[in-house]
This record gives structure tokens, C-alpha cells and sequence, in this order.
């Protein structure tokens, strides 16, 4: 892929920078405790997919919940939601769109009671790598065969439900795909 296809926010981090890209993701929650997640794949390989919350890197100087309300209302069109503290932090690297991005997630629990779904504002590349959006019951989750990231989000779910937030972000384990 050209270099200009990759623009804005999802500008990717050379392999090997020093500072990563900073990526605020939302773990939405609907009455049911269903979690949205959206479905991704290789923009030049639909068979090569899995399943992620939303979320996206920081623009200017917004903050990570600013970024967080911002790419939900983007990828989702919900934007009836209370923001709530961040869940999880996780340092992760993976090839994409011909490239190694680098980056560094706070997760954020939301609530919402908005449950319908529509794609408002995808740059170029999330039009050619999102395929739609899906609310999981943590049960479906656990059962999945598909992949999802981060990798251990059914358990991770089933502590939330189960225990209530964390008393401060959990760091998970790197994830090097």
C-alpha cells in the first residue's frame, strides 16, 4: 500500500521508535452487558480477520477519553455513553496494511443504552479493513474461535461482569503478533 493511503491517525510507528503509538479503545457494555466489538481484517485479505474494540490513535492534543468518546462515535455512530475509568492498559505490535504498528492501549469502560450501530466517519483504511460491528455476550465470547484482541478479552470480560472494575488499570501482558 502507498505510504499516503496510511494518513492521519492511523500514521504507524516504525518499528523500533521510541515512543509508540497512543491508542485509546472502549470496552462497551449495553444493558444486557453484551460488549460491542467490530470486525477487521487485511484490507487486501478479508479471510484474514478478527474481532476488536473500538478505538483509535490520539489526534493533536486531545486527551485519551476525548479519543476514546471521538473514534467510538466514528466507527460506531453511539455517542450516548458514560465514560467510565480506564479498565486495562496493554503494549502491543503487529503487521498491518504492509506495516509494524507499535502501541500503547488504554482500555475505557462505557456504558451505553444505544444499541444500534452505523460506521459515521472511517478514514480511507478503515473503509477497506472494518466489516461491520457485532454486540457479544461474554458467553459467545469465551466459546469463540475467532480471533479477538486482546487476546484474553473473554476472561477479561468475565472478571469486569463478575468483580466490577479494577481499583486501577490492569496491565496486560504485551501481545507481539
Amino acid at each position: 500500500m502507498p505510504a499516503e493511503a496510511v494518513d492521519g491517525p492511523y500514521d504507524a510507528v516504525a518499528e523500533g521508535a521510541a515512543e509508540p503509538r497512543k491508542v485509546a479503545r472502549v470496552v462497551l457494555l449495553d444493558p444486557a452487558d453484551r460488549i460491542l466489538l467490530l470486525h477487521g481484517h487485511e484490507p487486501d485479505d478479508p479471510a484474514d480477520d478478527w474481532w476488536f474494540t473500538p478505538g483509535g490513535g490520539l489526534e493533536g492534543a486531545e486527551t485519551r477519553e476525548e479519543a476514546a468518546l471521538r473514534e467510538l462515535a466514528e466507527e460506531t455512530g453511539i455517542t450516548e455513553v458514560e465514560l467510565g475509568p480506564v479498565l486495562w492498559r496493554r503494549r502491543c505490535s503487529f503487521p498491518f496494511a504492509g506495516r509494524r504498528w507499535d502501541q500503547d492501549e488504554w482500555y475505557y469502560l462505557a456504558r451505553t443504552t444505544q444499541t444500534a450501530t452505523r460506521a459515521t466517519a472511517l478514514t480511507a483504511l478503515e473503509r477497506r479493513s472494518v466489516a461491520g460491528a457485532r454486540w457479544w455476550t461474554c458467553r459467545e465470547l469465551t466459546r469463540a474461535h475467532e480471533t479477538v484482541y486482546p487476546t484474553r478479552l473473554a476472561e477479561l470480560l468475565r472478571r469486569l461482569l463478575d468483580e466490577g472494575p479494577p481499583a486501577g488499570p490492569v496491565t496486560l501482558d504485551t501481545e507481539i503478533v
